[in-house]
């Protein structure tokens, strides 16, 4: 895609048509879908639809700030990019690009756990601030050697994931036969090939495409047995918590968060953070959406740690509202994996370039002259109370 023709791309929902344009359905689909029949993918876009903002134009706001401090860093706008996995699928080196990219417009990157590339190979590019996604698994030793990784690494945060202790129903996946990890034997890939330009540019990646993270250096491991979702634990608790804050000494995340009693309870265990998140609606379909979920958790947490949120967050406008319900800052996914099947690294600082300039221009309409100036204030109404 020439420069100019990404210029003309204005939207996420324009890179996402161009991306579905590029990609294989089953590649396609593994962003775009969900769990079952995708209600709750749905409604995290649709209940923005309930948030109405009240525009303060004569507060006078002239040049705006976009910038908030987290966890000891200056991100340059209240958004940042969350995990998502086999980014490498999407792109060649799909998690190197897009972690450029974030640095580059001087936000966050958070490496999934089920990146094709290594947390050592994505420490490479030197992008900061970086984060690592854990989950908790029944061989607790590997949540324990993946934390000890990425302090190893530099990393500048551990995002643990409590959402995905069991594999999401999603029905678009079975469907197109695909699973996880991938296989990508001449069967696979010849399927594949009705998208030849995606194909051809991903001609040397393809046998390469895996979880990184889960190959221990010297070990062999067999993709076509490993299921890496029984690797997880559902019998987690607050004290596996407790036991992964006293291994990792940087900033702790707890991403999943949507009942306001997790909430309540996180700081008390040592989490510097939390995301309100229903995975996307990738594992319980019917759960509420992430943004009808927020006022809770804010309220219960009470201004004790940040409280982030991701899911639907689809124009600068989601972003602004879920500030004004008490949100630190937002995180995104699939934009970002349709905007890398598009276009690679410059795809993805295209897609956080067009959220920047719409978060910029709903705060100037609103009168805001920084993230401080965002508050209920500007609703028309708090909603769902």
């Amino acid at each position: 895609m020439t420069p100019e023709s990404l210029r003309r791309i204005n939207s996420v929902a324009q890179m996402r048509a161009k991306a579905r344009q590029i990609l294989p359905t089953a590649v396609f689909d593994l962003a775009d879908g969900a769990a079952e029949d995708e209600w709750t993918l749905r409604r995290n876009e649709s209940a923005f639809d309930d948030i109405q903002l009240l525009p303060r134009p004569l507060d006078g706001a002239a040049t705006r700030d976009l910038s908030v401090t987290l966890f000891g860093h200056t991100f340059s706008m209240p958004l940042m990019i969350g995990p998502t996995g086999l980014s490498g699928l999407f792109w060649p080196q799909g998690e190197q690009c897009a972690a450029r990219a974030a640095a580059a417009a001087g936000t966050g990157f958070v490496l999934s756990h089920g990146s094709v590339c290594t947390i050592e190979d994505l420490a490479v590019t030197g992008a900061s601030p970086r984060f690592m996604q854990v989950f908790i698994y029944k061989d607790r030793g590997f949540t324990r050697e993946l934390a000890e990784r990425a302090a190893a690494a530099g990393y500048d945060g551990l995002v643990l994931t409590i959402d995905n202790q069991l594999g999401g129903n999603r029905e678009r996946d079975i469907k197109n036969g695909f699973v996880f990890p991938p296989r990508m034997g001449p069967v696979e890939i010849g399927g594949m090939a009705v998208k030849p330009g995606w194909l051809w540019r991903m001609r040397q990646e393809l046998s390469k495409i895996g979880f990184g993270n889960y190959v221990r250096e010297g070990e062999k491991i067999d993709l076509e047995t490993m299921r890496m979702i029984d690797m997880l634990d559902p019998g987690m608790t607050w004290k596996d918590v407790d036991d992964l804050r006293k291994v990792w000494k940087g900033p702790l995340i707890l991403k999943g968060v949507m009942h306001p009693d997790e909430g309540r309870r996180a700081p008390d265990h040592g989490v510097d953070g939390v995301i309100v998140s229903n995975h996307g609606g990738r594992q319980l379909d019917g759960a509420a959406s992430s943004i009808e979920a927020l006022p809770g958790v804010v309220s219960a947490i009470g201004g004790k740690i940040p409280v982030l949120v991701d899911g639907g967050i689809r124009r600068g406008v989601d972003a602004v509202r879920a500030l004004t319900l008490g949100a630190s800052a937002c995180l995104i996914g699939r934009p970002q994996l349709f905007a890398l099947a598009v276009a690679g690294e410059e795809g993805v600082a295209r897609v956080l370039d067009i959220y920047r300039s719409e978060i910029d221009r709903v705060m100037a309409f609103c009168g805001a002259k920084s993230i401080a100036g965002l508050g209920p204030e500007l609703l028309l109404r708090e909603p769902w109370r």
